[in-house]
């Protein structure tokens, strides 16, 4: 039994006020990927509301970010990953890009947090392309972004730090900028607490391991937790080549094209529907549909 057909269950869980991760874990998931969006789509919405009650911070979270992608250069694109409901994103344009004009680009695993995201995005007059996909099977060409960036969504995939480093610095052009938990920052009730949940550790020496250059490294100027501090990863990436940052099939990475409500692959022969607005382009949501084309004269 999947934990997607107890999600009657896992509601009731979550109505009383229950630790869904943990929850989870103790069933076995642990925080695979079907866990971290299922609990992360029971939360959508709250991080609105929080965004709302806390203006103060975020301005102070998102300014403090913009100060670091001004010491990056020139960029004209830009990507957050693990959007959630783009209360980073939203105010961050608003700073680093208020005319929008640059192309900015964002995603999560939940549906329900991607469609908040964009709700918030357009209430500041953005139009920017929202997805749903996974962290480690991004739907994008290889040095798409110019900037990509993460604000506490590489948190609870402990024990992938690298696979993780190395699918976002793939499809980054520039730069890698990482806003993630700072264990060695932690008080100890901290470190225990990033511990039980599986957190990141170390993203640092992961991306040297990797052998990309860490340009900078350290605690970051503000957090809204302190048994959850941020650090700051900073990975120069500098590629030569550049691709346009156009959807592709993320098992085959080979070129999608759009139909009505649907984006479909003439190679992979896979299909992925765009729900309210939002490619949904997750390997878990591909129908195998070789003939497509040949039924919808595409």
């Amino acid at each position: 039994m999947t934990r997607l057909s107890m999600i009657a269950a896992i509601r009731d869980a979550f109505q009383r006020g229950e630790n869904l991760m943990e929850l989870m874990r103790q069933q076995g998931g642990g925080n695979d990927l079907q866990s971290i969006m299922i609990s992360y789509d029971f939360q959508a919405g709250s991080y609105t509301e929080l965004a709302q009650e806390r203006r103060a911070y975020f301005d102070a979270y998102t300014g403090a970010i913009a100060r670091v992608f001004d010491g990056l250069g020139p960029w004209q694109s830009v990507m957050e990953v693990g959007v959630g409901e783009a209360t980073v994103m939203a105010p961050l344009l608003q700073k680093i890009d208020p005319t929008a004009e640059r192309a900015a680009f964002g995603f999560d695993i939940s549906w329900s947090r991607s469609r908040f995201a964009r709700q918030n995005l357009e209430a500041v007059g953005r139009t920017d392309s929202i997805f749903v996909a996974n962290l480690f099977e991004i739907p994008l060409p290889d040095n798409a972004i110019d900037i990509v960036y993460t604000s506490h969504s590489l948190e609870p995939n402990g024990g992938r730090e690298a696979d993780a480093i190395r699918e976002l610095c793939r499809v980054a052009r520039t730069y890698v900028v990482l806003l993630e938990p700072d264990y060695d920052a932690a008080p100890e009730e901290g470190k225990r607490r990033m511990t039980q949940h599986g957190y990141v550790r170390d993203l640092g020496h992961h991306a040297t391991q990797l052998g990309y250059d860490v340009s900078e490294e350290r605690p970051f100027d503000i957090c809204i937790n302190p048994l959850n501090p941020t650090g700051l990863t900073v990975i120069r990436v500098g590629a030569q080549a550049s691709s346009d940052p156009d959807y592709v099939c993320p098992i085959t990475r080979t070129p999608l094209k759009r139909d009505r409500d649907v984006l479909f692959g003439d190679e992979s022969g896979l299909i992925y529907p765009i729900i309210d607005g939002l490619p949904c382009l997750l390997e878990s949501s591909a129908t195998l549909g070789l003939h497509y084309g040949a039924f919808n004269g595409a």
